[in-house]
């Protein structure tokens, strides 16, 4: 189902943004997080986006190559969530960040998850989300790309905090999103989906930015 935009204003709800940066990046053969995206790098390029949303706090979870991207990051208003089982997959991360949320007062109307590797995901797409998120509706809101695919950025409300905490393994949230898919809502995203794994992936990431950039 896909969600309608309504202009009525109503007030924000209490979003948690989480930026999931926890992986090795084996594939690519180097510190993925740290690659260079314009004048910083990948991570703080998404970072910086997440920051420019109008949310209650923001999160980025680090596990491997932490003690080099920590340092990175000193200098942004984020809280640093460390994942020191991040071996056990992205799911794991998940899991982490929303346990960390489950003990903060007031609890967050939901939280949004967004992945470290994601530069193309615009703060105007991140804030759309937020406001067409309706609390205590056992609403999930997820994003669709021109491939059919869905996934993040996703937003899930508190309703399944619970299912979160306790993933495992490396599907990350998406055995939630099969086990409640009557209640996904979807937005389309008005960006490329890219998956930035391996050297070749990141060549074509640059080359596409460097094409917007000029246009």
């Amino acid at each position: 189902m896909k969600v309608k935009t309504h202009f009525m204003k109503k007030p924000s709800p209490n979003i948690a943004i989480v930026v999931l940066a926890a992986g090795a990046s084996r594939r690519m053969e180097k510190v993925k997080q740290l690659l260079p995206w314009g004048d910083v790098t990948l991570v703080e390029h998404v970072i910086r986006t997440v920051l420019s949303v109008k949310a209650n706090t923001s999160a980025v979870v680090l596990g491997a190559n932490s003690d080099i991207v920590n340092p990175q990051l000193k200098e942004y208003p984020i809280t640093i969530i460390k994942n020191e089982r991040w071996k056990e997959g992205m799911s794991k991360s998940i899991s982490k960040a929303t346990l960390f949320f489950l003990d903060r007062k007031p609890r967050p109307d939901g939280i949004m998850f967004i992945l470290a590797d994601q530069p193309f995901v615009t703060s105007t797409y991140l804030s759309e989300m937020i406001n067409s998120f309706t609390p205590n509706k056992k609403q999930i809101l997820a994003t669709r790309y021109k491939d059919g695919k869905k996934g993040v950025p996703v937003v899930f409300d508190k309703y399944y905090f619970k299912e979160l905490a306790d993933l495992k393994g490396d599907k990350g949230a998406k055995i939630v999103l099969e086990a409640h898919n009557v209640c996904v809502q979807i937005l389309d995203a008005p960006f490329v989906n890219m998956d930035i794994d391996l050297k070749e992936d990141y060549e074509k990431a640059i080359e596409t930015k460097n094409k917007k950039d000029k246009a």
